[in-house]
């Protein structure tokens, strides 16, 4: 985070130790190193609530282009469906005028049933 050598911190040091005097210099010392612990955690949930939040927004572009894609194959589907039932009817219908051809031709005439003679006992 800061670039800062053992010899800086050494003055550092015997500053504050003049300054603040040796009675309160460890509790000083122990409010600062407090502090900066807050501060290290708090540094690192912001990076974590970041983190989460750029996943969640690769996790929704993933889900809105799987959502695209999985629209787009219905309505492939869709459309191959209808061309294929167009097709079937299509050749249904074709079929249906043979068939109707085929009905109103008059039928060959029957011939008529002969009553049966009977048989005679004997």
């Amino acid at each position: 985070m800061f670039d800062i050598g053992f010899s800086e911190l050494l003055v550092i040091g015997i500053v504050a130790l003049i300054v603040i005097g040796p009675e309160k210099l460890p509790r000083v010392a122990r409010t600062i190193g407090h502090l900066a612990g807050r501060l290290q955690r708090y540094v690192n949930d912001v990076k974590a609530d970041i983190n989460r939040e750029i996943e969640l927004d690769e996790l929704r572009k993933m889900r809105d282009s799987m959502q695209n894609a999985a629209s787009e194959i219905q309505t492939a589907v869709n459309s191959e469906l209808t061309r294929t039932a167009d097709e079937l009817n299509q050749s249904v219908q074709g079929e249906k005028p043979k068939e109707e051809a085929k009905l109103t031709e008059p039928a060959p005439p029957k011939e008529e049933a002969k009553p049966r003679e009977e048989a005679k006992p004997g």
